[in-house]
Order: structure tokens, then sequence, then C-alpha cells
């Protein structure tokens, strides 16, 4: 689990670099993470628009075939920017 973490958490800076020299790129992961964000997030600590881990587990799964999975840098960035050419 430890290392689950680390994944995740290392995923994060490596995506907040490239946000950092790519602007684009900013409003694409930010436009994701929206489109991700529990309902009614508003109502549970920690009061931040996160995942449901259940729906991040799912959608690792389905995409990795490891509910465990974290996606590497290259494959977010590529989704988020499909995501703004495709709505």
């Amino acid at each position: 689990m430890v290392s689950l973490r680390r994944g995740w958490l290392r995923l994060s800076l490596a995506l907040g670099a490239r946000a950092i020299r790519h602007p684009r790129v900013a409003a694409d992961l930010l436009g994701v993470a929206w489109r991700f964000r529990s309902r009614n997030w508003w109502r549970r600590p920690p009061f931040l628009p996160l995942p449901d881990g259940e729906y991040l587990r799912w959608r690792m799964h389905t995409a990795y075939g490891d509910h465990d999975a974290v996606p590497p840098a290259d494959d977010v960035v590529r989704y988020a920017k499909w995501s703004r050419e495709k709505p």
C-alpha cells in the first residue's frame, strides 16, 4: 500500500512539473481532474474535489488490467489532450 501511494505521489509530481512547463497541459489536466471528482465532494473530508477510490480502481482495471495500477504520466497527459479535443 505504501508503494502504491508513492506511485501516485510520483505521478502527481510528474504531472505538476509538466503543468508548470506547459500551460495548455495544465488546463487539460485540471479539466480531467474536475470531471473525475467525486459527487458531493464538499460534504466529506478532506473537502477536496478528489476522485472516488472505487471509480479510480475500476478505471485502472479497465485501462491496465490491474486495480492497483498507476498510469504513466504520458498516458495521463495524452488522455487529457484527447478529452479536450474530443469532448
